[in-house]
């Protein structure tokens, strides 16, 4: 097993590099902790399914720096009524499922879709900025557990398994995203998280 290193937010630089040299590196969110890698890195993507355990046919969420990084990772026109949600709920806890763009690794996601959000937290931002603007995320935990709150709880888990754990505190409100799939005009919410059905569409 490789040596879990404990870093902080002064250490991003240290953590970007280790994103692009294929390593996975555990962050806290504006939701729960997760731990990312190089969303264009079919080897590392393959490294997070691994470590988490996580099935293959389950996908890997994106996390953006910011919504001018939508282009990279998604295909096809971005219509009036999604920029409308992108620009009310991000940066924040809302994933969209969208047409994902061929050049993406096919590991990534097992269908034509791919969950992308850009999160509410200005250093985890900054960190994947650092690490060319686009990682792929998930809860950091082994597949089927709770997800991790703090970075003790995700070193519980994840310890030797991950190169690196950037400890952002504990989070006051561990809830996850909510999840809407928009790839046809029937948008459909998969999964009700921070963001009530009412809130999104109001």
């Amino acid at each position: 097993m490789m040596r879990t290193s404990r870093l902080t937010f002064d250490d991003i630089e240290r953590a970007a590099d280790m994103l692009m040299q294929g390593q996975a590196v555990v962050m806290p969110t504006d939701t729960v902790y997760g731990v990312g890698v190089n969303a264009f890195d079919a080897t590392a993507i393959d490294r997070l399914y691994a470590l988490k355990e996580r099935p293959a046919e389950k996908g890997i969420p994106i996390l953006l720096s910011d919504q001018n990084q939508l282009v990279r990772v998604v295909q096809g026109q971005i219509t009036a009524r999604l920029q409308q949600l992108i620009d009310k709920f991000w940066p924040g806890a809302l994933t969209l499922i969208l047409p994902k763009h061929p050049l993406l690794p096919e590991n990534i996601s097992s269908n034509d879709g791919i969950a992308v959000r850009v999160p509410d937290h200005p250093l985890t931002r900054q960190l994947i900025a650092h690490a060319g603007g686009a990682l792929a995320v998930s809860s950091a935990n082994l597949s089927g557990e709770a997800a991790a709150n703090s970075a003790e709880s995700a070193q519980s888990m994840l310890d030797g398994r991950v190169a690196a754990i950037i400890d952002g505190g504990t989070l006051p409100n561990p809830l996850p995203s909510t999840i809407i799939d928009c790839r046809t005009e029937n948008y459909k919410i998969l999964r009700e998280g921070v963001l009530t059905a009412d809130a999104l569409f109001a």
